[in-house]
């Protein structure tokens, strides 16, 4: 069960819209999905949003960190510590140069891939086994353009995208709360139903028989 969703991203007008930002992006999605509202808590250096959960399963809390990327980790682990969360009941929404816009994967543990969020999250909880929703905003080409690409607007297009495919992981939030990563990923990459072909006209069918 995921007991905390971190979304990644720099805090401040002049980087709300950029590349860098989409993990803070599905936070806001999430929180209106649940009627949520984020804070400022400087306990925890972020915006936070306790939503209480039925039966015993305890509280979900919601986190966009406003420490700057590179110290995403110390609000993420302040915030674990104080509510003895552990990291296999985190899941970290980022930016992912790998994936294409219009993409978003889950994966659990594994190295950072070079992001600077995922780097300091992986310091500061000592360990990187925690989930990550991998929200795909594409490769400018060139390793020397990713610092300026990550930190510039995405274009109408692939804005459009990587908006879309936050959208889609809504309907199956249930199953990331779950921790059952497997069936929502396979909802959101299922295929939509083929269209029945259109019936020949003329076709006598029982319906209509003389």
């Amino acid at each position: 069960m995921i007991r905390l969703l971190v979304g990644l991203g720099n805090p401040g007008p002049e980087y709300e819209a950029t590349n860098h930002n989409a993990g803070f992006w599905w936070i806001d999605a999430v929180a209106r999905e649940l009627k949520a509202s984020l804070v400022p808590d400087r306990s925890y250096f972020g915006l936070v949003a306790r939503v209480n959960r039925p039966g015993d399963q305890g509280p979900l809390w919601l986190l966009q960190p406003q420490t700057y990327m590179n110290l995403s980790g110390k609000s993420a682990a302040a915030l674990a510590r104080f509510f003895k969360i552990a990291p296999e009941e985190i899941l970290v929404a980022h930016d992912e140069l790998d994936l294409q816009p219009g993409q978003v994967k889950f994966k659990r543990s594994g190295g950072h891939g070079g992001h600077n969020g995922l780097r300091d999250i992986h310091a500061q909880l000592g360990t990187p086994d925690y989930w990550r929703l991998r929200i795909g905003i594409g490769h400018p080409g060139v390793k020397a353009e990713v610092v300026d690409y990550v930190l510039r607007k995405p274009s109408p297009t692939h804005g459009e995208a990587i908006h879309e495919s936050i959208a889609k992981t809504l309907p199956v939030l249930d199953l990331i709360l779950a921790g059952d990563m497997e069936r929502a990923t396979m909802k959101l990459t299922a295929k939509p139903p083929r269209p029945k072909p259109p019936r020949p006209e003329g076709l006598v069918t029982p319906e209509t028989k003389p």
